[in-house]
């Protein structure tokens, strides 16, 4: 069986894939794209997080409350950006003239 590690690590090049395919697509917001590339720094942070927190406290991230804090505040960044990105297009869309069709 796979252990979660593994899984995490793994759960990686899909995500890459993602991040090559909307970065290539051009339509995706810059302030969302960079939201969903922030969730690297997070992932980056987060790893070696886990190792001190189980090298030096001898328990997992979670419940090592001032390292998980750390590492979660890039998520909820990550999070923070996406939507604000997404709002924007959303607002710049509603703000265009609306085009009459007959």
């Amino acid at each position: 069986m796979l252990s979660k590690e593994t899984l995490f690590a793994l759960s990686l090049f899909p995500y890459l894939g993602f991040l090559y395919f909307l970065t290539k697509s051009g339509q995706t917001p810059r302030l969302a794209l960079v939201g969903f590339y922030v969730l690297l720094v997070f992932v980056a942070i987060t790893i070696p997080a886990g190792i001190y927190a189980q090298q030096v406290y001898g328990a997992e991230l979670a419940n090592v409350d001032w390292l998980h804090g750390g590492a979660e505040a890039f998520l909820t960044l990550s999070n923070i950006l996406v939507v604000l990105g997404f709002r924007q297009a959303i607002l710049k869309l509603q703000r265009q003239p609306q085009s009459e069709e007959h």
